[in-house]
């Protein structure tokens, strides 16, 4: 079936569309990275035994690894809840842009400023979002946009009594967050130039195979 040959490809890409290598994925789904590294490449015969602890990794389907060419263009995917905030995702994994929908709860604990690579955009529907951009303060209004730079340390709250809602949308790099902090900068620096003495050329988050 041609389903079956798309699947070691579909399981190679929703994994780096996470931003991990094999030794990630393999570690979390509990298999050795030779099992994971054949079933991407098709030397290996998938089974659920196989599928299901991986694709719960993912957060994907193991239909989304079978489906036909022709599948279902809508996107089944479960709502997270943490931190205040419930982020419902509107692309599959191994989407080029990712699109959300969040929802701050007013009541949310502060979050730190985030910093991570990439580019955000994002839409407000519903209730007042208070965007803190650096040293900008901001109050969006439901159908008022903001685009910006990811790698601006930023953070986002409900700035009304009741809950925002929101569309975000950013490219893959976007879902690789950490938290901003002078001791992170700091640590970064040092950790570059260490790199840099060795000849090493590494991403923050690692390479992907």
């Amino acid at each position: 079936m041609e389903e079956l040959g798309q699947l070691g490809p579909r399981l190679r890409a929703a994994r780096q569309g996470r931003g991990w290598t094999l030794d990630d994925l393999a570690s979390r789904a509990g298999m050795s990275v030779s099992t994971l590294s054949r079933l991407e490449s098709g030397k290996r015969q998938a089974s659920l035994e196989l599928l299901l602890p991986l694709t719960r990794q993912l957060g994907i389907r193991v239909d989304d690894l079978l489906a036909p060419a022709t599948r279902d263009p809508r996107v089944h995917r479960t709502p997270v809840t943490r931190g205040g905030m419930t982020i419902a995702p509107l692309t599959r994994t191994e989407s080029d842009v990712r699109a959300f929908k969040i929802t701050y709860r007013p009541d949310a604990p502060a979050r730190e400023p985030q910093v991570h690579d990439g580019h955000e955009w994002l839409y407000v529907l519903s209730g007042e979002l208070s965007l803190e951009l650096g040293e900008q303060r901001l109050t969006l209004l439901p159908g008022e946009a903001a685009e910006f730079d990811t790698i601006v340390p930023h953070r986002m709250r409900a700035a009304g009594p009741g809950p925002a809602e929101v569309i975000s949308i950013f490219n893959a790099a976007g879902e690789r967050v950490h938290v901003h902090s002078p001791a992170d900068e700091q640590a970064s620096t040092e950790r570059a130039s260490a790199e840099q003495a060795a000849g090493e050329i590494r991403s923050e988050h690692g390479h992907t195979d």
